[in-house]
């Protein structure tokens, strides 16, 4: 029998990277929080790849960091190994990824939940959900319970729906053999959001003794070590080594042999899978022309012998699991100790939300991380972050939390998943902000952190140091401005030794640093009043100054943007009914419904020519409202 079981200003449905940014947001802006989660040991668990950040996606972490989330402190605290990707290419693209001892990440996630005040973590499955009559909304959980509250974040990951796919055997089931969301996709349903299926896959897990190493080559950290959060004081050490091999021609005939076997190729997934992180059959047959594909053997953790297969995902049957890795040079013995598996689960179209990642027609409803369509725990929970604080916000009668695109990655998602949908699972990419040399990794504080102060997530004491951290950087570009570089035998011996041209008179710092053969650290042994600052002060001022110029044109491109983002479009326009404007245009602004004209501007299928007939238009109705 149904029973009434308690009331909250805020429901997160799912404990995974979306779930637990959600809950720790609603509940550190005061708001009672609960957080339901199938399986209570499965709190920020990491089903697939036992890593934080990568390409652009570190860049989330640091601005989920910067805005007050948690992320980055716990990825810092599960440190096995820590690595900055792309440090051969411009600053833009530089990433930190950490390898992270999994089981370390979810016991610490877990932890937090449970110590913080206003959010209540609960085992439960979620199976029905509908709006009261008050608009409040009525959670049903398998065991009869009611639950309401005044907003629900969806971030139900890959467990709604959730079947597994190995070869020729499928059932029901979510990551890592876990109980699927059965019932709740059929509520979703009736409620009136239109579900469909995506995919996603995970490498096999082999036993570290069956792994001949000698055949590997090794992959060490950097040092030193870079954290991912601002607040972290001592980083963290790398205390693993990774390696890496190779498929060869015998890989790509086990498994060219056994294509017909693959549920992939054979039909029984419908799901659409990752377009950037396929699976190995789908490299073989999508890239036949490469000789061989890369593998990352990494440790999922200090205390299992568990390694993990980056990039050696598969849906193929066991058996042919077994053959095509025993191909694989290091991996001739390899002992399985999880198969790997495909997954299939329902998300939603991420279109039918706005900014805030409220949906437009269901009040106080809000959608985060795989369930809109993305992929990747980074992404997830960024956007867990951002509905989770919206959801409160909104409770508490506050302004929302929106972040355009020249803010942050946070915001440039949130805009292409609202904004432009998805076909297949959405991965971030530093390729997708054209603003990224202003959205770099090294100034996230100074971008998002003044904005966590305001949401009141950002403490006193953490506040003061960053705008003491700021300060060092004002000061040192000014004095960087100022200091004059004589010319000596030591300055020229640097300058030739660097390969660029040698000084006859005295140069300011600045424009030494901004040759591309120079840095701080060249120039250390000839800068006499050279202060003791922060590493992290020193590279952001010495970025800022070589790349003056681009980012200049950069922000001015940013002003335009925010110039038509200004400009907003009333909610209830029926824009089949404005002359001039293409069908196409019609349909996706009449589904969409953006928020403003530059949000209008980045829909697909909407043209330059319908967005002068938007500007006519607006400019007229402004006009005939003021007459």
């Amino acid at each position: 029998m149904r029973y009434q079981a308690g009331k909250f200003d805020v429901a997160v449905i799912g404990a995974g990277h979306a779930g637990i940014e959600a809950g720790l947001a609603s509940a550190r802006l005061g708001c009672s929080t609960a957080v339901f989660t199938i399986n209570m040991d499965a709190v920020g668990n990491c089903p697939c790849n036992p890593s934080i950040g990568g390409t652009a996606k570190g860049h989330l972490v640091r601005e989920i960091d910067a805005l007050g989330g948690e992320m980055g402190k716990t990825a810092d605290a599960a440190t096995l190994q820590s690595r900055m990707l792309n440090l051969g290419k411009g600053p833009a693209v530089h990433s930190l990824r950490a390898q992270i001892d999994r089981r370390e990440y979810s016991k610490i996630m877990k932890h937090k939940l449970e110590l913080q005040e206003n959010l209540y973590l609960k085992q439960a499955e979620i199976t029905d959900l509908f709006p009261g009559a008050d608009g409040v909304w009525h959670l049903v959980t398998r065991m009869e319970a009611e639950y309401e509250a005044k907003a629900v974040v969806l971030a139900t990951g890959t467990f709604l729906g959730g079947r597994i796919f190995v070869g020729d055997v499928s059932f029901e089931s979510g990551p890592d053999g876990m109980f699927p969301a059965a019932f709740l996709g059929a509520s979703l349903k009736k409620l009136g959001l239109q579900l469909r299926r995506f995919k996603t896959g995970t490498p096999a897990r082999v036993l570290r003794s069956s792994i001949d190493f000698s055949e590997l080559e090794e992959q060490a950290g950097d040092e030193p070590v870079v954290p991912f959060s601002y607040e972290t004081q001592i980083p963290p050490k790398n205390t693993a080594i990774c390696h890496i091999s190779w498929t060869n021609d015998r890989t790509k005939d086990v498994i060219l042999k056994n294509l017909h076997r693959s549920p992939l190729y054979g039909g029984a997934i419908e799901g659409i899978g990752p377009r950037y992180c396929p699976s190995i059959e789908d490299k073989i047959v999508r890239f036949a022309d490469k000789p061989r594909h890369q593998l990352f053997i990494e440790p999922c953790g200090q205390d299992t012998e568990e390694m993990y297969l980056q990039g050696m995902s598969s849906s193929l049957p066991e058996d042919v699991q077994i053959a095509f890795y025993r191909t694989i040079k290091g991996l001739e013995n390899v002992e399985i100790m999880r198969s790997a598996y495909a997954i299939e689960y329902d998300c939603v179209d991420p279109t039918a939300m706005n900014a805030t990642l409220e949906f437009r027609d269901f009040p106080g409803l809000y959608g985060a991380g795989q369930f809109n369509g993305s992929s990747g725990y980074e992404e997830a929970a960024a956007q867990g972050f951002v509905a989770g604080a919206n959801a409160a916000l909104k409770i508490l009668g506050r302004e929302p939390l929106i972040l355009d695109r020249a803010s942050s990655y946070i915001g440039t998602l949130i805009d292409d998943l609202v904004t432009k949908g998805v076909n297949d699972p959405y991965r971030m990419m530093t390729s997708r902000s054209e603003y990224r040399l202003v959205l770099r990794q090294d100034n996230a504080d100074e971008r998002l952190t003044p904005i966590g102060r305001k949401l009141g997530l950002i403490s006193d004491e953490r506040y003061a140091k960053f705008l003491e951290k700021e300060e060092m950087k004002k000061a040192e570009r000014r004095r960087a401005d100022e200091t004059v570089i004589p010319p000596s035998s030591e300055v020229n011996e640097i300058l030739v030794s660097r390969e660029t041209s040698p000084i006859s008179s005295g140069v300011r710092l600045t424009e030494l640093l901004r040759r591309p053969q120079l840095t701080y650290e060249a120039l250390a042994p000839v800068d006499p009043t050279r202060p003791e600052l922060p590493k992290a002060v020193f590279e952001n001022v010495e970025i800022e100054i070589k790349y003056e110029g681009y980012i200049r044109r950069q922000r001015a491109d940013i002003a335009e943007m925010r110039r038509l983002e200004v400009k907003r479009l009333p909610t209830d326009v029926d824009y089949s009914k404005i002359i001039g404007l293409r069908s196409e245009a019609q349909e996706k602004l009449g589904k969409i419904r953006p928020e403003n004209i530059g949000q209008a501007s980045r829909i697909s299928g909407v043209s330059p020519a319908d967005i002068s007939v938007l500007l006519i238009w607006l400019s007229k109705r402004d006009r005939s409202a003021a007459e």
